[in-house]
């Protein structure tokens, strides 16, 4: 709550009053924080902010899970031999985050994906390229509490998702035959990190007529062959 009020921070009041609790309480709480750097206090105003320790923190977690930098060569490079829209999105828990995007060329594009779009497992090229390179039991376990159906449709269901899964594996990379968005088809692979997890996915995306075969096979190889090169940057 305090970041949420960046720059000018928060007062003791505020934060009390948004977090449901008693003024002393919160003003107690918070003077805990401060004395662990977390967060820091203007004494001219009393406005709580977010501390130096939480910069140390975040820039540690950038190191292991920030790859942005090190794929914008490579997303860059796929737009500009396909022509088409090219992306990296990033697994987080049951889902994945477009995080990075180059547009392509071609004048026409398909508008599903954009930075800061989620998606289930298994739901976009992207989200289903992780999910088939994960454990047997976590696919399992994962599909035993998800039910894609009612916002994703039957395409979605666990008996269809498990058949891409089997030709995604058997491919190497996973495609979406237009099933978020008629006529927008997409492509991805998996990108692992230094634990040989699937952690993120290139993908593109464009019109059904760009992306039919043997296209797609050209394009899912050049998806494979970038993703084997990002994931080798990783582990080095």
């Amino acid at each position: 709550m305090v970041g949420a009020a960046e720059p000018t921070g928060a007062s003791t009041t505020e934060l009390a009053k948004a977090a449901g609790l008693a003024r002393p309480t919160a003003h107690r709480l918070l003077a805990s924080l401060a004395d662990e750097g977390l967060i820091d206090r203007d004494l001219a105003t009393g406005r709580w902010t977010l501390g130096p320790e939480l910069y140390l923190l975040g820039a540690g977690a950038a190191n292991r899970y920030d790859i942005i930098e090190q794929a914008r060569d490579v997303v860059t490079q796929l737009a500009r031999e396909t022509g088409e829209s090219a992306f990296l999105s990033a697994r987080r828990g049951d889902e994945t985050v477009c995080v990075l995007s180059e547009e392509g060329s071609f004048p026409l594009r398909s508008h599903v994906l954009h930075v800061g779009i989620r998606f289930p497992l298994g739901v976009a090229s992207a989200g289903l390229a992780i999910l088939s390179h994960l454990p047997e039991r976590e696919v399992d376990e994962y599909l035993g509490r998800v039910d894609l159906t009612p916002r994703w449709g039957e395409s979605h269901s666990e008996q269809a998702l498990r058949r891409r899964l089997e030709s995604t594996r058997a491919t190497g990379y996973a495609v979406n035959p237009a099933l978020i968005v008629e006529g927008s088809w997409g492509i991805g692979a998996a990108v692992f990190d230094r634990n040989a997890r699937p952690a993120w996915a290139l993908s593109l995306t464009g019109v059904e007529t760009r992306f039919r075969e043997p296209r797609h096979r050209e394009l899912g190889t050049l998806l494979l062959e970038k993703a084997h090169v990002l994931s080798g940057q990783l582990k080095a």
